[in-house]
């Protein structure tokens, strides 16, 4: 088990960071009460752009597809060529081939999301924990079936120690440097209302040189 302190203060970043998507699906998105729809659909495509931008790993996982359907097609667009693990069991650690697929990617840092807030992603990022992994709890880019539900679960996995983080923050981290040749498309992909004024203010002053 890796030391508490330097697990909390490391960074995230490209080479020890990957993304968790678990159970972003169209029934299940139906009963979502504590973000608006929209608005998480537009966090979660926006992170998973992102982190393809940043080139970090992703793994994709759904339960009983034939009871709460497939992807969100929003997400599955995005994700074309990804593979999706479909499971039966309530939590994704649960399952050796989510797992698996994990650990072969040789990261540590386990940046997960899921519907709901409580179970799909308190859960496995709670179980990762037992295993080495250090969890970071994008909350704004999973959905909860209610508001008591979602503050339930955010504490447990508080007291856990799974960190929380919101979408747009998650990535920057891992960006590091505005400099960096993948800022634009990051910025893009999360669709931040000053996003395009920051980066026509650096073309205006890049052309003034």
């Amino acid at each position: 088990m890796m030391d508490g302190t330097t697990q909390h203060t490391e960074r995230l970043t490209r080479n020890n960071a990957l993304l968790l998507l678990v159970d972003h699906q169209v029934g299940l998105y139906t009963g979502v009460r504590d973000i608006d729809t929209l608005q998480l659909k537009h966090n979660i495509v926006g992170l998973t752009r992102a982190m393809l931008a940043l080139k970090l790993p992703i793994v994709v996982t759904t339960t009983t597809e034939k009871l709460w359907g497939p992807l969100i097609p929003e997400l599955a667009e995005v994700l074309r060529g990804v593979p999706v693990i479909e499971r039966t069991t309530v939590n994704a650690w649960d399952e050796r081939r989510v797992v698996g697929a994990v650990k072969a990617t040789g990261r540590k840092k386990l940046i997960v999301t899921g519907i709901s807030t409580d179970v799909c992603l308190a859960f496995p990022a709670m179980a990762a924990l037992a295993d080495g992994f250090q969890s970071y709890a994008v909350i704004d880019a999973s959905g909860g079936f209610s508001q008591t539900q979602v503050e339930m679960g955010i504490l447990r996995m508080q007291q856990a120690g799974v960190i929380p983080v919101g979408y747009s923050n998650a990535a920057i981290e891992i960006l590091a440097d505005n400099a960096a040749p993948e800022a634009e498309a990051v910025y893009a992909a999360l669709g931040m209302p000053f996003s395009s004024l920051v980066f026509g203010l650096r073309q205006y002053y890049s052309q003034a040189k």
